[in-house]
C-alpha cells in the first residue's frame, strides 16, 4: 500500500476585533470620469429607443452608478437630470398648448434644444470642462 501525503492542518488564527472593511468604490482615473460624465449627458437620447421616460431615466441610473466614484460625475449627472427634468417640464407645458397651435412650434424649439445642448455637453464633458445647461432648473443641488 502507498501512503498517502499527508496535508499539515489549516493554521487557527484568533478572530479579528473588527469585521472587515467593506471595499469603497474604486478610485476612476480623470478620462473615465470624463467618459462617464459624457455618458450621462448622452443617456437623455435613450427616449430615441421608442421606451417613455427613457431620456430621463438613463441619465438618473448612469449618474447614481458613478457618482460616488468620481465628483466630476456626480456634478455633470446632477446637470444632466436636472436638464431632463426640465425638458419633460417644457414638454408637458407645451402639450396643452397644442390645441391653440403654438404648442407644435414650441415642442419643435424644445426638441431641438434639448439635441443640440445635449451634445454640447457632452463634448464638454468629455474634455473635462464643466458644462452648466444655459435654461434648466436645479432640481438637484
Amino acid at each position: 500500500m502507498s501512503e498517502q501525503p499527508t496535508t499539515p492542518p489549516p493554521s487557527q488564527e484568533p478572530p479579528s476585533a473588527s469585521p472587515p472593511a467593506q471595499p469603497g468604490p474604486t478610485p476612476m482615473s480623470e478620462s473615465d470620469a470624463f467618459q462617464w460624465a459624457m455618458f450621462c449627458h448622452l443617456g437623455a437620447f435613450a427616449h430615441f429607443i421608442g421606451i417613455p421616460f427613457a431620456g430621463l431615466i438613463a441619465p438618473i441610473v448612469l449618474w447614481q452608478m458613478k457618482k460616488d466614484v468620481h465628483p466630476f460625475v456626480d456634478e455633470q449627472g446632477k446637470e444632466s437630470v436636472n436638464f431632463q427634468l426640465s425638458v419633460l417640464l417644457a414638454v408637458v407645458i407645451c402639450i396643452p398648448l397644442c390645441f391653440v397651435c403654438v404648442g407644435f412650434i414650441l415642442l419643435a424649439a424644445v426638441a431641438v434644444c434639448n439635441i443640440v445642448f445635449v451634445i454640447l455637453a457632452a463634448l464638454a464633458a468629455n474634455k473635462g470642462e464643466h458644462y452648466r445647461y444655459p435654461i434648466s432648473i436645479r432640481f438637484i443641488k
